[in-house]
């Protein structure tokens, strides 16, 4: 028998009993669907997420003193660092999550950041009306501070707020600047925040010890020298004597990480993630499976006597083989590209109306089509081999 005549015999089958075909489907469709969102919101969070440490600059390099150290790290020893090969600009940070501000009709909390003129273009950030912090803010300990936007419409209503003044911690102060909008991140709202020169914070906060400091090396290239540097530098700030053989002592004293190991750190955990989760997804596609041996099993079953007179009337044992195992692999197959398509429906909704981030990779369609497609004829094996083994005789006496 042909195989063109098999499959149209097997795909009538599979028409005929729509219903149950397509409840026979559903585990496949449910496994595929999910498996496709799934794997896209995790290319897409990784992509959201890589973007945004580049947007920081791959030259970026982040130091931070742990714990609560009696050793400070003076501007003396900055301009010292500055003078290093590989290290452009260095920008002490102070910076707390939760200060209370207030303007005339409102009152909010916020993220306060003290730094220098240098932290604008070290952290990659602009102003759309007024300026920035500069030198004079910090040498006086000028009352001024740049407001992010989100921050200026829930003080103030709107972000044409230059020349306003507000309220921090009950302490006046004078906006100076609005910076551009940057959107949210996996940390939070970029627009959320305000910043106030680094001498002000000191009195503010009521300390004198900058604990975080991002440096920018003098290009992508430059980075790991720069770091070399900087552990030196650290290394003997710190009296640590054999921090390059162990890691621990380094680690208890500062933590120096450069955007890309950030980057890297971030992928591979996102990757992990992804990977957990389209596992599980997988899961329902085992299922769906085992309901594809099932209704075969009582397909099966049910044409016994069919399949006697078939075989009564000279059909081989492949063709009543291959004649089962394109049924099941039709019904994993329809299913399949109804989970994809049901997979891309999601994303669709997914990305507009809930404003997740999901890209599903070409490569991720196919392969999760050709899984379903094998899994439908592992689970056909069992049923078609069944079915060909069937004796005539016995077949023709079934009732």
């Amino acid at each position: 028998m042909k195989i063109s005549q098999l499959i149209k015999i097997a795909l009538s089958s599979v028409w005929n009993n729509k219903m149950r075909s397509f409840l026979t489907m559903l585990g496949i469709i449910i496994g595929i669907s999910s498996v496709t969102i799934l794997v896209g919101m995790g290319e897409g969070t990784q992509k959201q997420i890589s973007d945004q440490i580049e947007n920081l600059g791959t030259n970026l390099i982040t130091v931070s003193i742990t714990g609560n150290r009696t050793t400070t790290i003076t501007d003396e020893d900055l301009n010292e660092l500055k003078a290093k090969p590989g290290i452009k600009e260095i920008a002490p940070e102070i910076s707390t999550g939760n200060v209370n501000i207030k303007s005339k009709s409102k009152s909010s909390t916020t993220t306060l950041e003290a730094s220098t003129p240098e932290y604008a273009e070290i952290r990659k950030l602009a102003v759309q009306s007024g300026r920035f912090i500069k030198r004079m803010d910090v040498d006086n300990r000028f009352n001024v501070l740049v407001i992010g936007p989100e921050t200026a419409q829930n003080i103030f209503g709107n972000t044409n707020v230059v020349g306003n003044t507000m309220y921090v911690n009950g302490i006046e102060f004078t906006v100076v600047g609005v910076l551009k909008s940057e959107g949210t991140s996996t940390t939070g709202s970029s627009d959320d925040r305000i910043i106030i020169p680094l001498s002000t914070g000191e009195r503010l906060m009521k300390t004198a010890k900058a604990q975080t400091f991002y440096v920018e090396a003098e290009s992508k290239d430059k980075v790991d020298e720069a770091m070399s540097y900087l552990e030196l530098f650290l290394n003997k700030k710190f009296k640590i004597r054999n921090s390059g053989s162990d890691s621990t002592v380094t680690n208890s004293y500062y933590r120096v990480m450069s955007q890309t190991s950030i980057l890297d750190t971030a992928n591979s955990t996102t990757k992990s993630m992804t990977s957990m989760l389209a596992g599980i997804a997988a899961i329902s596609l085992i299922v769906g499976g085992i309901g594809i041996m099932n209704i075969m099993l009582v397909s099966v079953a049910e044409r016994t006597r069919e399949i006697g007179i078939r075989k009564a009337i000279g059909a081989k044992k492949r063709n009543i083989l291959m004649q089962f195992l394109i049924e099941s692999a039709g019904i994993s197959g329809f299913g399949g590209i109804m989970g994809v398509l049901l997979g891309y429906i999601g994303a669709y909704f997914g990305e507009h109306v809930f404003g997740t981030a999901i890209i599903i990779p070409s490569n991720i369609v196919i392969e999760a089509f050709v899984f379903s497609m094998v899994v439908g004829i592992i689970f056909g094996i069992y049923p078609a081999n069944k079915a060909s083994n069937l004796n005539p005789i016995d077949a023709l006496r079934f009732e």
